[in-house]
Parts: C-alpha cells; structure tokens; sequence
C-alpha cells in the first residue's frame, strides 16, 4: 500500500511538472495547489438503512489545475480523506475509515466560479471499529478499493484561496464477501458516502 500511495503521488507530480513545463510554454494555464477541509460522512445502501448516522472526519491533499481551454481544465488529486459512520442511536461506536484518494476530475469554468465531476478511486489504509475511547483494528473486514464518482460546485482564484462543496459517492460496496458455505458468499451492500466541504490555495 505503501509502495502504491508513493507511485500515485509520483505520477500526480510528475505529470503535473510535465504539464506545467508544456502549457506554460505555449502560454496555457497550470496551478498546483493544496486543499483540506471538513467531511461529513455515512454508510448507504440497501443493507445500511436505519443502521448507520453519520459522522464528521476531515480531509486533505494536493491538485494539479490544468486548463486545456477557456471553460475547461482537468484536476487529478491525491487525497487523504476520513469516512465511515457511527452506529445508528449511539455516536460513541462506529466505523472510521482511512482512504487515500485519487479523484480525477473535470471543470467547468465561467469567472472564478466552477462545477466539477468526475471518478474516483479510494485506496484503504486504515479502518477501525470505535467503541467509547477503545479502537480494533478492523481493515481484515473490508476491501482496500472503493470505486466512485464526485459531483460540486466551488470558486476559485487563478492565484489565492478558492472554496468548494463535493458530493462522494460510491459504486462499490466496502466490506468484503463473507463465506456462507463452499459455494456461496454473502455481501453487504453497503456503500461510503460523503460530502466535503473544502478550502483551497493556489499557486498559479
């Protein structure tokens, strides 16, 4: 996991210098930038109802803002984002997850305000189950990709602070099938979920 996280974020700098260098040559527009801010999270799916509230995490990272027209630009990022949920009626239990995510997204840009989207994928490298002040390791329990989508709105200076709300969602469920017998699983659907409010700086 290590290794992968390392060859991620490699690969987001890498391009991102290689972009810079090309698009600045041709006079075009690349930002690298930081980003963090508040999540507030939950379980979702057929198998989640009335079990899970949800519950506040935080999140942050780096981004490349490559603009490749007047109204359009491309944003890969690399994220370290909190999820889960408590249980429902009892918020000192619950699930805390630990991604690394890899959002690549898509802008759409009119006069510093900008609508975004795009998919994603989540690397797990942590989880626990809480119980009071008591934390179990429980990664064994789910899988360590979350496929999904994103979806917000936001504004941002060419140089300076931007501000922005995201919708995560997921295609995946994120705990692992479960053997019932020598030729049946069970699998909870049971998806992550979560909005993230987000303040950014840029460097242009």
């Amino acid at each position: 996991m290590k290794k992968t996280t390392f060859m991620l974020f490699a690969l987001l700098a890498g391009g991102s210098t290689v972009a810079h260098a090309q698009y600045r040559g041709r006079g075009g527009n690349v930002s690298l930038g930081l980003k963090a801010g508040a999540s507030l999270t939950d379980f979702v799916g057929v198998d989640a109802k009335n079990g899970f509230d949800n519950r506040f995490g935080f999140h942050a990272g780096v981004f490349a803002n490559i603009g490749f027209a007047k109204l359009f630009a491309f944003q890969p990022e690399l994220i370290y984002s909190q999820k889960g949920a408590h249980f429902a009626n009892n918020s000192d239990t619950g699930i805390r997850l630990h991604y690394i995510d890899v959002p690549l997204v898509f802008h759409v840009n009119t006069d510093g305000f900008f609508f975004e989207a795009g998919p994603q994928v989540g690397f797990l490298v942590a989880a626990k189950a809480e119980a009071g002040s008591v934390s179990t390791d429980a990664k064994s329990a789910f899988k360590t990709a979350d496929f999904g989508y994103l979806a917000g709105l936001g504004y941002q200076l060419k140089h300076g602070l931007g501000v922005g709300l995201r919708y995560n969602g997921a295609f995946s469920n994120v705990y692992k099938e479960v053997p019932l017998s020598a030729t049946s699983n069970s699998q909870q659907r049971i998806r992550n979920s979560a909005f993230q409010l987000y303040l950014t700086y840029s460097f242009n």
